[in-house]
């Protein structure tokens, strides 16, 4: 500690040192410090001269010259020589390189000195943080550096305040007044009084009037920098990844975050801080800063080098451009999506479903405004699939619609005005926050004039408009490009509450897949039949015909001998995602390895589809899947024509010169190839003179390291080679040269080489526009391959053993026979056996009380209800002995009780929320399940609440209820409405332990309660929530007070209801002697109450 307390450590000193030579010339053009400091001209100098003497070389210039002449402020590491008699004139010398006797004594130097108006080199904010950071010893303020080895001294580093974003703005206060007076009009910088370490600066030099003074005027940018700034400047909110050779490189503030993300090493390149990736890595690293909720660019040279050389701006620096914009919902293309077998692919994918979600409300045209109501328009987009669903909709205060659509799609990320209501802006926040890390949903805003209607008109008509030629003749809307989101006329009505408590989709312990309804149901083979199945799990069928279709098909999987179905399966688990790639080739972001294995698989599917026919037709009854197989081999057809054009191994190593096997479709490239062959020719024919000249009959052409048409001579003849021929390289025992007429001819070929590519390039986007006629087609193939898959996934659910068929009717009924929770059902596994229960709701006994203790098992039992009737309705086989259902249009379920905080609400009111949703929305043919209504207030609000809604779902409404309670107050409405409600309460045994009971001390320890998960008849009378706190191991002191105080209430309340049961009898009475009966009736239990107690 003593020696850190002296000062840094000599290695530390010694990086510090490092970096500051490597961190860019610390340039001074022109430094003034004060008025003493401006010396005059060196009096051994000449009055009249402004340099060395004619005639003679300037003298050396020693380090004590140098050092004296150099003012206080400068530090000058350019390499050019600045000898004494030089003056500050128009045209400037820079200094000669101070030598630094010691590393450390130059540092300490540096930042000792007060900085000026110096052009040093700029660091992002972050990275001069972590230098002062390594800087600093922990004993001292973070801006202090320890330099006492050396000179005994503090120099100080204050902190910086003048960094700003990527806006580039003017510098000020110019460089000098002698800048000025030489009209170098080189670019001013500001000048940081506090650090000297500046941010970039946009303006460039501007033109001068002097020749002289023009050619010296420079930028502080390197070209490629600049070039960077403006690509900048056009994409603010994105990351660059900037092609350079074999790698793409990102810049200044996007370095230090690719850094970060990617674990890549960042470091200062001339102005800014930069990092690296390999070209072919590129598609892995976009994907992780996708995932991590970053826009990323990719820019692209678009110029070759040989075609760079024969144009008008051979000199200037490559052209680049912005070839591609990802996010979470865009991640298409070749760039990402390479078939490279050294990379899993699959593991680096993100969700099968990627929606882009954009979202507008309309607040003028709303009659009720102070209630928050608000009119929601829709647009979801998957462009990876095409897929495109639109909705629009009544929204009430609590977002309820909205949050179902999100719930429903999941997008991974939303497109937003600039200005929503603020009920909608609470949904938001909480939708997005429950996201997990790298799956939380990115949002993106836009200024509400994009959303406008007189805006969105122009951008739609000037869309079309601009390609009125290519759609003649073609249909302007296909039938299935844009879907209805909600159709309430063809599936059941699934709000978004109810998806996240029934846990449809994803847990609600780490909101994963696990553990959810669709994981249950998922078998499928492909990616795409997965996501036919997340939509058939939220969107459950109405129509009874469709169900039992459905129905029909998984019946014959399960039960068919017929090795048909088999040999379908295992086509499918061979197949790519081919949704996806038909968006990709639909785009025209297809790699020819994507576009060769998309087609080359549904062209081997149709045939073998095209074999199987026979066999389909003889032994396949369902119509469903008899017409879903037998229109796929049509539907395919197409692909045989575009999968016969292409040379198979061309495709698979991305070769488009080589790509197509017959050149007549394509003259272009054919032109360009006899173009290429010709020069060839003459070269081959050059061979000749060769030989000649040489004297070597059987000499050939060489080809080193991708240089061809060399030719080799041993190094004892290389006397023989002409003068003018051009010696392209050598070893120990060769000479390689190029003839004049090679030199010339080998550039044209490959100026005709890197044409013959753009070529290429241009025929195959020509190629992929053909192939998009056949588009909707090929999709509507791969729709039924979906199917298919599905139907499939759920014969395996049937197969798990114990599950059955149900059977669906028009009636308004729920009657099942052992029936079990499918999650839980799978989870528990073979060792612990779930208990089955029994359901029986109709028209007639529609409503179902249910009480009974704590962990008892009610939740579970009413989910599993409503799972089993989802199931259902989708076609699936459901978890029960038997099940008869009628159709339900809807499910609405209120469970489970929590702030929202987001929403500013407590638990009570989110809770009546939800209650008063469902109340305006459930119908006679719905499901409704409400879990313990009321347990937000105070006891008497609470049952109050729940008693009065419960009366009017049972009078009113006349939906199937579940209704679970603590209530015993609400369990009389079975006396008032016997034909339609009926009490039930989950079964458990109680058993008390002697042993333990304390009778001196009026202390006793609570029951143990046994639970038997079985639904019976009856009411509960307790809850036995002392149960549940001795398995929570609360302290025994306080489980025995509370027994006693519980038993204690309990006699109260006991003791009231009699006196109310008295009372009313009384009103009954006929005669005294019955009043004198229930007289001493009563009295004798008052006696026997306060004898217990």
């Amino acid at each position: 500690m003593s020696r850190r307390k002296a000062g840094a450590a000599p290695g530390r000193q010694a990086v510090l040192s490092r970096f500051f030579q490597s961190a860019g010339s610390l340039k001074s053009t022109s430094c003034p410090t004060d008025v003493t400091a401006e010396a005059a001209p060196d009096p051994a100098a000449s009055p009249a001269s402004t340099g060395p003497p004619r005639g003679r070389p300037p003298p050396p210039a020693t380090a004590n010259e140098l050092q004296t002449s150099v003012p206080p402020c400068t530090v000058e590491t350019d390499r050019r020589k600045r000898r004494p008699w030089e003056n500050d004139g128009p045209i400037k010398k820079k200094a000669k390189k101070v030598q630094e006797k010691e590393g450390g004594s130059a540092l300490c130097s540096f930042l000792s000195q007060e900085p000026k108006k110096c052009l040093r080199t700029r660091l992002v904010l972050k990275s001069l943080e972590k230098l002062k950071e390594f800087c600093c010893d922990s004993a001292v303020p973070q801006t202090r550096v320890q330099t006492e080895p050396f000179q005994e001294t503090l120099a100080v580093l204050p902190k910086c305040t003048d960094f700003e974003d990527i806006t580039l703005q003017r510098a000020r206060n110019a460089v000098s007044s002698e800048a000025i007076k030489s009209q170098d009009t080189t670019v001013s910088l500001r000048s940081d009084s506090q650090c000297g370490l500046l941010h970039r600066s946009h303006d460039l030099q501007t033109t001068s009037s002097s020749k002289l003074c023009n050619k010296r005027a420079q930028s502080i940018y390197t070209p490629l920098e600049l070039q960077f700034i403006e690509l900048k400047e056009q994409h603010r909110d994105a990351i660059l990844c900037v092609e350079c050779g074999y790698k793409y490189r990102f810049f200044g503030e996007d370095a230090e975050i690719a850094a970060r993300e990617l674990n890549i090493y960042c470091h200062l390149d001339h102005n800014f801080m930069t990092a690296s990736i390999p070209t072919h890595r590129l598609f892995v690293h976009v994907r992780r800063l996708v995932a991590k909720g970053y826009k990323v660019g990719v820019v692209k040279q678009m110029e070759t080098a040989a075609l760079k050389a024969i144009g008008d701006n051979k000199s200037s620096l490559f052209a680049r451009k912005l070839t591609a914009l990802y996010t979470k919902s865009t991640l298409i293309g070749e760039d990402i999506l390479l078939l490279d077998d050294a990379v899993n692919v699959d593991a680096i994918m993100t969700d099968t479903s990627n929606y882009l979600l954009c979202v507008y409300e309309d607040k003028d045209n709303i009659k009720d405004k102070k209630k928050g109501n608000v009119f929601i328009g829709i647009v979801g987009v998957q462009p990876a699939t095409g897929e495109v669903v639109l909705d629009s909709f009544q929204d009430c205060a609590s977002r309820s619609e909205l949050e179902t659509r999100i719930s429903s799609l999941q997008p991974v990320e939303l497109l937003l005005p600039s200005d929503l209501s603020e009920q909608t802006e609470v949904l938001i926040q909480r939708v997005t926050a429950v996201s997990m890390r790298d799956d939380r949903i990115r949002v993106e805003r836009m200024d509400n004039m994009y959303f406008e209607y007189s805006h969105a008109f122009q951008v739609v008509t000037d869309f079309y408009a601009k390609d009125v030629a290519d759609i003649k003749g073609k249909p302007f809307m296909e039938e299935m490009n844009f879907k209805q989101l909600s159709n309430e006329m063809e599936f059941m009505t699934i709000n978004g509450t109810t998806l996240r408590n029934l846990e449809i989709l994803q847990n609600q312990t780490d909101m994963k897949t696990r553990g959810s309804l669709f994981w249950v149901l998922d078998h499928t083979k492909t990616s795409f039949g997965r996501r036919k199945l997340k939509k058939w799990v939220t969107q459950p069928l109405l129509k009874l015909r469709e169900i039992n279709s459905r129905l029909d098909a998984v019946s014959e999987v399960l039960h068919s001998e017929s090795s048909v179905l088999g040999q379908i399966e295992n086509h499918l688990h061979k197949l790519p995602d081919v949704e996806r790639g038909l968006g990709s080739i639909y785009h025209k972001k297809c790699s020819t390895q994507e576009f060769f294995l998309i087609v080359r698989s549904l062209c081997h599917l149709k045939s073998e589809f095209q074999a199987l026919m026979p066999a389909v037709n003889s032994h396949i009854q369902s119509d469903l899947l008899r017409t879903l197989i037998l229109e796929i081999p049509e539907l395919l057809s197409p692909t045989e024509h575009y999968l016969k054009i292409l040379n198979e191994q061309a495709a698979k190593i991305g070769d488009k010169t080589e790509l197509f096997k017959d050149l007549s479709d394509f003259p272009l490239i054919k032109k360009r190839k006899d173009e290429i062959q010709e020069v060839i020719d003459n070269i081959q024919i050059h061979l000749q003179e060769i030989r000649k000249i040489l004297k070597l009959p059987s000499i050939q052409y060489v080809t080193v390291s991708g240089q061809e048409f060399m030719i080799e001579v041993k190094s004892s003849a290389v006397g023989c080679v002409p003068s003018d021929w051009v010696k392209v390289g050598s070893t120990k025992a060769v000479s390689r040269f190029h003839s004049p007429f090679i030199v010339e001819n080998y550039r044209h070929l490959n100026q005709l080489r890197e044409q013959l590519v753009l070529d290429c390039n241009a025929e195959w986007l020509e190629f992929l526009e053909n192939f998009r006629e056949h588009y909707h087609t090929l999709c509507k193939a791969v729709s039924h391959l979906a199917t298919i898959d599905c139907i499939f996934s759920l014969a395996k659910v049937a197969k798990q053993g114990d599950y059955c068929r149900p059977i669906l009717e028009e009636e308004k009924k729920i009657i099942i026979k052992n029936g079990r929770h499918p999650m839980i059902d799978v989870l528990l596994g073979e060792q612990d056996q779930y208990v089955p229960n029994s359901t029986s709701l109709s028209d007639s006994e529609r409503v179902m009380i249910i009480t009974g203790p704590n962990m008892g098992g009610k939740s579970s039992y009413i989910k599993q209800v409503a799972l089993i009737t989802v199931m259902a309705q989708i076609g699936s086989y459901v978890p029960a002995e038997e099940a008869t259902l009628g159709i339900v249009d809807g499910i609405f379920t209120r469970m489970g009780a929590a702030d929202n905080i987001y929403k500013g609400q407590s638990t009570f009111m989110e809770e009546l929320t939800d209650t008063a949703e469902i109340i305006r929305k459930a119908t006679s043919r719905s499901l409704v399940i409400l879990d313990e209504l009321g347990r937000g207030t105070s006891t008497h609000d609470g049952i109050a609440i729940a008693y009065a809604t419960l009366e009017h779902f049972i009078r009113d409404v006349k939906s199937l209820t579940l209704f679970v309670t603590h209530y015993p107050p609400v369990c009389e409405l079975e006396n008032r409405y016997s034909q339609q409600a009926r009490n039930y309460h989950m079964g458990f045994l109680v058993s008390t332990d002697e042993s333990q009971q304390d009778p001196g001390a009026g202390e006793q320890v609570p029951d143990s309660v046994t639970f038997l998960y079985q639904i019976t008849r009856g009411v509960a009378a307790r809850s036995y929530g002392l149960n549940v706190a001795k398995l929570a191991e609360v302290p025994v002191e306080i489980l025995k007070k509370a027994a006693h105080k519980s038993k204690e209430l309990e006699g109260l309340v006991n003791l009231k209801r009699k006196r109310l049961t008295y009372f009313a009898k009384l009103w009954t009475a006929h005669a005294a002697s019955d009043l004198q009966e229930w007289t001493d009736e009563f009295e004798m239990e008052e006696i026997q109450t306060s004898l217990s107690d």
